[in-house]
């Protein structure tokens, strides 16, 4: 008999055991704690993707790059997400979520510090590449981890602090990125990670199982390349339309390639035994539903972020810093809406919450339809807040629907393939926005209108996923 056998179950498999829902309702403490390590994670990743975003010209004018070169600083970082997220579904199911998650905190500590002392602009964006090939897999193998550790059951409630990052960071980037450059300089903007990533790895090995190594079979490296092909050219394309403010030829070149290599992995897949990602899950309604709402949840979510932060800065006048003030209120929202919606859905079923989510979006989307660059700071502040819990209603509900219709083996690929989905609709949802308010500049105010109407098209898209996650649930 093997050593393993011989000695039982390996550190991974005790604290599976120890983490595996015991009683029917309540959370115990270890589990507590094990989710608040990845909500630590998850902030980290969240708050990178925003907070340099107000630094870019110090870093430009320092560095001596052009402003075309700095934008990569972001893009690069988005890309590589991207491209990071079909490994996560085959990394869990081969070595385990655990394992796979651990790594990152220190790969994105390290990459972090390289962009703190980067002495050039093209070391710099290597170094972002790195944070978000770390970051884009700390989220999907932390919804896993918390997924087999609590059960279907209670799913709500942990996804629901995992959202409170989530919504946080994002707001709190541009924020903390401007009170750190008005006394500091632009490598403060990564070396304020360092810290967080080492809180992260320290933490995460003391506390984060390893996880259950499955039978995920070899890398499907054909279909692999083509799935993050086709990823990276819809966050290059839609990112390129976004900023172009138009679909020029080049742009539409990378969308049909985009499609073409999307296309060609569902086609790889079906004809391999170890797919990357099993497609098949499509097969399962409850899974179906989910991802249907999961895409346009994602273009909330993008596209609203970029509609808010431009209706301040371009239509209001206001700097970065006050821009961002702006925002804290419906950030604050969404935050403390993320575990009450959690434990809604616990409670109720994710139907209701998602239709009521659905329709707030659309009832706080509206007025600014209305009212446009003219509504009054009252106004604005009172349908931001309305809209943050809207987002939490609509976003949450999309993902758990989808994880409780698979079994637990397939927790890992359904996680993966529904943040692919939320990012190709967060991409194309940011662009469409982008574009009305770039491509109106000569009339700002009819340009908002246009961006407030798109994500009321979004909004009634949510109602409609609302009404087949109803549908599945129910059978």
């Amino acid at each position: 008999m093997g050593r393993r056998a011989a000695h039982g179950p390996d550190r991974g498999a005790r604290m599976t055991a120890v983490l595996a829902p015991a009683p029917p309702d309540r959370i115990d403490p270890a589990t507590w704690r094990l989710c608040w390590v990845i909500v630590l994670g998850a902030f980290a990743s969240g708050l990178d993707a925003s907070i340099v975003n107000v630094g870019l010209e110090s870093i430009n004018r320092e560095l001596g790059a052009t402003l075309s070169t700095t934008q990569w600083i972001v893009s690069g970082y988005l890309l590589a997400l991207a491209v990071s997220l079909p490994a996560a579904g085959w990394l869990g199911r081969r070595f385990g979520t655990g394992r796979v998650w651990l790594p990152p905190p220190t790969a994105f500590t390290l990459a972090s510090i390289g962009c703190a002392v980067a002495p050039t602009i093209g070391v710099l964006i290597a170094a972002r590449v790195a944070q978000g090939l770390a970051g884009g897999v700390l989220i999907p193998t932390g919804q896993a981890i918390l997924g087999a550790a609590v059960g279907p059951q209670r799913l709500g409630r942990v996804m629901g602090a995992l959202g409170i990052a989530v919504s946080a960071a994002p707001a709190i980037g541009p924020l903390a990125g401007g009170l750190i450059l008005a006394g500091l300089s632009w490598p403060w903007l990564f070396a304020v990670n360092v810290p967080i990533g080492v809180a992260g790895l320290v933490l995460g090995r003391r506390i984060v199982p390893r996880g259950v190594r499955q039978d995920a079979g070899p890398l499907h490296l054909p279909g692999f390349v083509a799935i993050s092909a086709g990823l990276f050219l819809v966050v290059l394309a839609t990112s390129s339309w976004g900023a172009a403010g138009a679909l020029t030829p080049g742009i539409a070149v990378l969308g049909l390639a985009a499609m073409g290599c999307l296309a060609v992995f569902v086609l790889l897949s079906r004809s391999t035994a170890h797919p990357v990602l099993d497609l098949a899950l499509y097969r399962i309604r409850g899974f179906r539903a989910g991802s249907v709402a999961a895409f346009f949840s994602g273009a909330l979510v993008f596209g609203s972020g970029v509609v808010h932060a431009l209706y301040f800065q371009l239509g209001q006048g206001l700097d970065p810093l006050h821009a961002g003030l702006s925002l804290i209120g419906a950030a604050a929202a969404t935050a403390v809406a993320a575990p009450l919606t959690g434990r809604w859905i616990d409670r109720h079923g994710p139907a209701p919450v998602a239709t009521v989510g659905g329709v707030l979006a659309v009832a706080t989307t509206v007025p600014m339809v209305v009212l446009g660059l003219e509504a009054p700071a009252a106004a604005v502040q009172s349908v931001l807040v309305g809209y943050g819990v809207a987002v939490s209603m609509v976003a949450m509900p999309a993902g758990i629907t989808a994880y409780k219709a698979v079994s637990g083996g397939q927790l890992p690929d359904a996680i993966t393939q529904v943040n692919i989905l939320q990012r190709i609709g967060g991409s194309i949802g940011g662009a469409v926005c982008a574009v009305l308010i770039a491509g109106n500049t000569s009339d700002p105010e009819h340009g908002f209108r246009l961006a407030f109407a798109a994500l009321v098209v979004g909004a009634v898209g949510a109602v409609a996923s609302s009404a087949l996650i109803r549908r599945a649930t129910a059978a």
